[in-house]
């Protein structure tokens, strides 16, 4: 491992543009989100979090972080923690609860959240986060023909972060393929647990990425806190490939502090740089759905080649969580939200 230094500020800066040059794209916050969603089942008001999406046969599934039961309304045999819920989708709008992960590992058995979804020859393979552990939750690995019901990886959880620099603890999995490799992204915070941060690690892409195959690529951060919006967490790092370059749009500010949404660029998916020193998706303003946070994105490109921004925004400081979307326009590489967002339905 070679140690680096953590990103610093790029030069491409999404600026404002005056009304008689400006593209049908801007940054900010948006009104009215082309999708927004959230099941009710486990505490009887909207809660979801951590959106992943993907495209899998005729079909998109949308794989989230669904909380626990009040110990009222748990089954006495139901899950005591975090789970992962899926829902499917024909047109990335409505969206229909079709299953979910439960604890299946001892590893697993306090939770399990934070996915992040991939479809590899074939199969969805889903990274995700162990949860209630503290600075022991590691990443865990599944694979799925389907979908919908998933095969546990023996060796779970198969990554968990080395070196004085870090806690040890990884969440907020995505995966990426980065030539004859596939990436895996994480947060950490440090050894004190105040900062959140995002490291990667790489296994051979046509290995069975069990625990033994997984290399931490840096001794360090590949992406820290450093501007005023981020305070001190940078976290659910999430990736596409335009061209030559990455793009990872991230999460910046704890949860409700709140969370806004960053965009980096990359050719190697070692060393990132900044395309703005503002968020590309900032919380809404007093009153709107958002006001708290627009956070945790899941980045994703359609059949028909256009790309959306999932994430995550509420106003209540927590209490609900909406999953929601907006389509990204681009304009010499750079991402913006396209307006105006699509009216979708409402909660």
């Amino acid at each position: 491992m070679k140690p680096f230094a953590a990103a610093t500020l790029g030069l491409l800066w999404l600026l404002p543009l005056n009304a008689a040059d400006s593209p049908a794209w801007v940054t900010g916050q948006t009104t009215i989100p082309a999708m927004k969603w959230a099941d009710r089942s486990r505490l009887d008001r909207p809660f979801s979090k951590d959106p992943s999406v993907i495209r899998f046969g005729p079909r998109y599934l949308m794989y989230f972080s669904l909380p626990p039961y009040p110990p009222a309304r748990r089954a006495a045999n139901g899950p005591e923690g975090w789970s992962i819920g899926i829902a499917t989708s024909t047109n990335l709008l409505d969206w229909t609860m079709a299953g979910e992960l439960l604890p299946a590992q001892e590893v697993e058995k306090k939770g399990l959240c934070a996915p992040g979804a991939i479809v590899l020859d074939g199969q969805v393979h889903l990274f995700y986060q162990t949860y209630g552990n503290g600075p022991k939750d590691a990443i865990c690995h599944a694979w799925s023909k389907d979908g919908l019901k998933f095969t546990r990886e023996p060796s779970n959880p198969i990554f968990r972060p080395t070196g004085d620099w870090t806690s040890g603890r990884a969440i907020d999995a995505e995966a990426c393929v980065v030539g004859d490799q596939l990436f895996l992204y994480w947060a950490t915070r440090d050894p004190q647990m105040k900062t959140q941060m995002v490291g990667v690690a790489a296994a051979p892409l046509r290995s069975d990425f069990s625990r033994s195959q997984w290399r931490q690529m840096a001794d360090g951060p590949i992406l820290r806190p450093e501007l005023p919006w981020e305070t001190q967490c940078i976290e659910a790092p999430t990736l596409l490939r335009r061209g030559d370059l990455l793009y990872m749009f991230y999460a910046g500010g704890y949860n409700n502090n709140p969370q806004q949404i960053g965009v980096a660029s990359s050719r190697d998916g070692l060393h990132w740089q900044r395309l703005s020193p503002e968020p590309l998706l900032t919380h809404g303003r007093a009153g709107e759905w958002n006001s708290s946070e627009s956070g945790h994105p899941g980045v994703m490109t359609d059949e028909q080649g256009r790309t959306w921004l999932f994430f995550q925004g509420n106003n209540d400081k927590g209490r609900t969580w909406f999953l929601a979307s907006v389509e990204l326009d681009w304009q010499n590489g750079r991402p913006g939200l396209k307006q105006p967002t699509t009216v979708g339905r409402k909660n």
